[in-house]
């Protein structure tokens, strides 16, 4: 057994993929930033960075601030907008066998509508991502994952629009995220990501001012990982589809405990930054931790904690 290869694929609603690790979004670019690092082609999925509907100069610098085991960004979520993205990024990645799993954002659910139907329409889009951790500026600027209700509209408008996997990211910063979880799931969403970045802040006190331009930014990196890793076992009892795990991950061991407490696959972000070749380390790791234990299929992993602690 220790010399048979194991199988690595998974499905994550209805996107069959060759292995379980993807890229999170905001943190891979578009790939071709990262082409020349890896063999792009070993990845289970590239999860793009963020797409509206029009382009977006994101917040003004200082945009980034290292921070003890993991770094804060306010980047504002920075791109060229979804007919660019069609038109100059995707084509590379045209030239790859590989899922492409778009992020999606928008300010209102008009605009999500939009992106969703323009992207439900362009060749080699296999997956939807759609990050409701952005404010509803026609709701007072209200989060939308931050509300069931909200949630729950979103997932259902994006839904009825689109045939392709939907996958609804899901923000940390709430008091019960399984209810938003459990929201998303009853609209029809076929897989949940999570967790997004948790909202926090620096201080310069010298001058006595924000690191950050924007005061606030998002906190990811290892630091964020045995909270994420809560919330992902948590969420993965609560609903019956696919669960992706990300936060923190810069390991195949950081990997293989959001597998063993429920998650069908993983996300690489802020461990890209440090490692261009994390992900692919990632999927060789699992490959050997199956091996090593005789595991045929990495499916026979997903899920097998024991919170008892009987299975030493």
């Amino acid at each position: 057994m220790k010399n048979v290869r194991p199988e690595m694929q998974v499905d994550i609603g209805g996107l069959v993929i060759q292995n379980p690790v993807m890229t999170a979004s905001g943190t891979f670019g578009y790939g071709k930033e990262y082409a020349p690092y890896l063999d792009i082609r070993r990845l289970g999925a590239i999860i793009t960075k963020g797409i509206s509907l029009e382009p977006r100069a994101g917040n003004k610098p200082p945009r980034i601030m290292e921070t003890p085991c993991g770094m804060l960004n306010a980047i504002g979520l920075e791109n060229p907008g979804a007919h660019a993205f069609i038109k100059e990024k995707l084509p590379f990645l045209r030239e790859f066998d590989l899922p492409v799993i778009v992020n999606v954002f928008g300010e209102t659910i008009e605009e999500l509508k939009k992106v969703t139907e323009l992207l439900s329409e362009t060749k080699n889009v296999e997956g939807l991502e759609i990050n409701i951790s952005c404010p509803n500026v026609k709701k007072g600027g209200i989060i939308f994952g931050s509300d069931p209700d909200m949630a729950h509209a979103v997932t259902k408008e994006v839904k009825r629009l689109t045939d392709l996997p939907v996958i609804i990211k899901l923000t940390p910063n709430v008091t019960d995220i399984c209810l938003i979880a459990e929201s998303v799931e009853e609209a029809g969403a076929d897989a949940i990501s999570l967790i997004n970045t948790l909202t926090g802040m620096s201080v310069d006190i010298e001058r006595r001012i924000p690191h950050l331009a924007n005061v606030t930014g998002g906190l990811s990196g290892p630091a964020i990982k045995p909270i994420a890793l809560r919330m992902v076992w948590q969420v993965a009892k609560r609903v019956k589809i696919p669960v992706i795990g990300m936060g923190g991950i810069a390991s195949a061991s950081d990997a293989l405990e959001f597998l063993i407490v429920g998650a069908r696959a993983v996300q690489v972000g802020t461990a890209n930054f440090i490692n261009p070749c994390a992900t692919v380390d990632i999927i060789d790791g699992i490959e050997e931790y199956l091996k090593r234990h005789n595991m045929a299929d990495v499916n026979d992993l997903i899920g097998t904690f024991d919170e008892e602690g009987k299975t030493c």
